[in-house]
């Protein structure tokens, strides 16, 4: 929905509100797409882009090609015709046929989207996969979600960062134009890594395989008097048989499945993988379906189906990268290298609050490399898929007994989905009981910046609720405000413990005072880590909460993804969770798909399943227990050096807490920042910076460190404290301090000029330990101004930064 809200202003004001979407688009794309459009005003009009008449009601249009069917046309004169009428065009394309094919940015597409599964990555039964999101320079400050840019260090290196945090939901809010949250980066990594690994030369040449097999089946095939219905094709050949379904029970009797139209068509697939025995199998079906004799397979002639003008003749992959690290010896150390340069749980505790940086034991980890489990396609027959049913079915039934709730939806990719699904679920439930005007959504200050952003991306108005000096919400402002739009009022998104790190009190009288005034409770899962085994979202009174299965219930981050963020309702709600066009699953009056595949990501499910079957119930409420705990003993550990902004009225703070460091910038002109990258030089991760509150951390160490660990890390922040206290002395400057030119790589401690004031051991030994395991950064403070003024979406060769002056951190 990026151009809906990217329309020009002409565009606005005429309330252009219709997105064109071509009938051979995928069907679970086209479901998704009427969902989401549906929820923010959008019509959608699905139609055969041969026949569409594009006009001035349009603001974008979503083709894609190659189509469900394989065919891949020239869609260069759509593209003229909508540029010419301010419509915007978006194109769902396959990354390996894009090898072969020429890329929709030639023929002037504005967006490229598609999924990166393609390269190296297992089905999973539906994921996780990592989407691709492509745009012209034009666009790409209204690109959803977060990108990573090029910036500089206070070296002068070129440096990676998170760019254009300030149009994220944090600040935006309700005002943001996506909910994006979790992005998948583990499998982007590896998406990107078999690209490294293959380089263009060798891609190029799969994909040539891959359309030489298709084009040799086609001709095998037609020799048996199959009739293919398209000459343009790559990889996939749509095939008119009179019969689809003696084909289809031949198929099922010898271990094989092809796609089934509607019209009667059957669409088969080859890759990379198909071998000669393959081939022949898919010809024999065939065959026998057709009363043929045993037919032959045609001779390899090298040929593909791709038209020579629809050919690709640019380069691509070239920066030196793609093309450097052909051997798996290389491959393994290059990956190292790039593993090295991260701090991870592999090396110390990372205490970002609100992000439940727990262990992920290996035994968990170990099924999703199982080829039963990793190679099942999302929308195999159910009768094959009988082992996923079992788990899928019993992990519903936990989660259903930890939150207290009557059903589960496994579709939401991650937890920002999971609240865009609950809120359609709650709007769903309301339309239905003949109350489509309530739309109203309460929402305290403190909240996740992504619940505003789901809030509004659900079609829903946001109306903010007070917290008080405490870090409660304010009950009479709460009280007040769902009285005022109790005709109109949708749903209160709360999180407990809230996102100050505190148990509200008051949270039944909370959840009451929506229900009375004919609201629905939604309970944002963030915090679920502080309340398995001794509270419930169904015994305080939520209707809906998402879980973050990648946090509470061990699922790896993967440096920002994969996430999974299912969602439990009540009874009464149950009916109306997410639906399927393939699968039957959710309820009988369930809103439409919010992802493509029936249960999401449901190979990284098996994790959260092992998970809990291996604590079991005792377990669980154990782990609660400790995280609990150790939030309370770093809260104890630093309460001389830190102050805690919110604490419970007994003096205590839930699984997390907030360490206020405002006044260190009165005191010494020292920022949050500095000491969150002082931190690095300890061998740390930051803890989640100035979020829900600005100048402050927030630390989450869960249950998995061990009292040894937390000491370690406390002794860093009080170290740090130490240094502060050093500059409030008189005794250094804020600008020579070492907080302010933290953090400090190998090569400045090594080199031959020691410019500050303070000693290259203060730098980078400044306790004793951290000698034994010392984490070296691999550059110096990056410039966040320089990489916002010049943002790079790409990786250039170390020689194009060359042209930049040396730059100032005030910069």
């Amino acid at each position: 929905m990026m151009l809906f809200h990217s329309r020009s202003k002409t565009q606005e004001k005429a309330n252009v509100n219709k997105l064109f979407v071509d009938e051979l688009c995928f069907d679970q794309t086209i479901a998704v797409v009427k969902a989401k459009a549906e929820a923010v005003g959008v019509k959608v009009v699905v139609a055969s882009v041969n026949d569409i008449h594009l006009d001035k009601s349009f603001f974008g249009i979503l083709i894609q090609s190659p189509n469900k069917e394989g065919v891949i046309s020239d869609y260069s004169p759509i593209m003229t015709q909508a540029e010419e009428i301010e419509i915007k065009t978006v194109v769902a394309s396959d990354l390996l046929a894009l090898c072969l094919m020429t890329p929709p940015g030639e023929w002037g597409a504005d967006v490229v989207v598609g999924s990166t599964q393609r390269f190296g990555v297992p089905m999973g039964y539906g994921g996780p996969h990592a989407g691709f999101f492509a745009t012209k320079d034009e666009y790409k400050r209204h690109i959803p979600g977060r990108i990573i840019g090029v910036s500089l260090d206070r070296d002068n290196n070129p440096a990676l960062r998170m760019a254009l945090q300030t149009r994220e939901q944090h600040i935006r809010r309700d005002k943001a134009t996506s909910n994006i949250c979790t992005a998948q980066a583990l499998l982007a990594i590896m998406a990107s890594m078999y690209a490294v690994y293959h380089g263009p030369i060798r891609l190029k040449e799969i994909a040539e395989e891959t359309a030489q097999k298709a084009k040799r089946l086609a001709q095998s095939l037609s020799k048996i008097g199959v009739e293919v219905s398209h000459d343009a094709y790559f990889d996939t050949i749509c095939l008119k048989v009179k019969d689809a379904e003696a084909v289809k029970k031949t198929a099922l009797s010898m271990d094989t499945n092809f796609w089934y139209h509607e019209n009667g068509h059957i669409t088969v697939t080859v890759d990379e993988t198909t071998n000669e025995k393959s081939l022949n199998v898919i010809l024999s079906i065939f065959a026998k379906a057709l009363g043929k004799e045993e037919a032959e397979l045609s001779k390899a002639t090298g040929e593909v189906a791709i038209p020579v003008h629809l050919q690709r003749s640019s380069e691509f992959l070239e920066h030196p990268i793609f093309n450097a690290f052909q051997s798996e010896t290389d491959m393994m150390r290059y990956i190292k290298q790039l593993e090295n340069k991260d701090i991870s749980l592999t090396r110390s505790m990372i205490a970002l609050g609100s992000c439940t940086m727990k262990l992920n034991a290996a035994t968990q980890l170990y099924p999703i490399s199982d080829p039963q489990f990793a190679n099942l396609h999302p929308f195999v027959p159910a009768n094959q898929a009988k082992g996923y049913e079992v788990i899928i079915k019993e992990l519903h039934d936990s989660l259903c007994e930890i939150t207290g709730f009557d059903s589960m939806s496994f579709q939401p990719n991650s937890g920002a989905q999971g609240e865009y699904a609950g809120l359609m679920v709650i709007k769903a439930y309301h339309e239905a009981n003949g109350n489509p005007n309530r739309n109203i959504v309460l929402i305290p200050s403190s909240a996740h910046g992504t619940n505003p952003a789901s809030a509004v991306i659900a079609g829903m108005k946001v109306v903010v609720v007070k917290c008080d000096e405490a870090g409660n919400i304010d009950l009479d402002d709460l009280k007040s405000k769902a009285e005022t739009y109790s005709e109109d009022l949708g749903a209160l998104m709360v999180t407990y413990p809230s996102t100050h790190g505190v148990f509200e009190e008051g949270i039944k009288d909370i959840t009451k005072i929506i229900h009375d005034n004919g609201g629905q409770v939604y309970m944002d899962g963030a915090n679920m880590n502080a309340q398995v085994g001794l509270t419930s979202p169904g015994n305080i009174g939520a209707d809906v909460c998402h879980l973050n299965l990648h946090k509470t219930f061990a699922i790896p981050h993967g440096g920002g993804g994969p996430g999974v963020g299912p969602i439990g309702v009540a009874k009464h709600l149950s009916p109306f969770l997410p639906s399927h066009p393939f699968h039957k699953t959710g309820g009988e009056k369930g809103i439409g798909p919010v992802s493509s595949a029936p249960y999401g990501s449901a190979s990284i499910l098996l994790i959260s399943f092992a998970y809990i079957k291996m604590l079991g119930s005792e377990g669980l409420t154990n782990a609660t227990k400790f995280a609990i705990l150790n939030a309370n003993y770093l809260k104890a550990r630093l309460k001389e050096s830190f102050p805690v902004l919110y604490t419970g009225s007994n003096d205590r703070v839930a699984h997390e807490m907030i360490l206020d460091c405002r006044p260190f910038k009165k005191s010494a002109q020292i920022e949050v920042s500095d000491i969150a990258k002082r931190l690095i030089d300890y061998g740390y991760h930051a803890p989640t910076v100035s979020f829900p509150v600005a100048g402050t951390l927030m630390i989450e160490p869960t249950e998995s460190e061990s009292k040894k660990e937390l000491d370690r890390f406390a002794d860093a922040l009080i170290e740090i404290r130490s240094e502060i206290r050093f500059i409030e002395n008189g005794d250094n400057l804020a600008e020579t301090s070492v907080l302010r030119n933290a953090p400090h790589t190998a090569e400045a401690v090594t080199a031959d000029e020691w410019p500050y004031i303070y000693s290259r051991q203060r730098a980078a030994f400044p306790l004793p330990w951290i000698v034994q395991n010392k984490y070296w950064v691999p550059v110096s403070r990056i410039s966040d101004a320089f990489g916002d003024r010049n943002l790079i979406c790409t990786c250039p060769p170390l020689e194009e930064y060359d042209h930049h002056p040396a730059m100032t951190m005030e910069e």
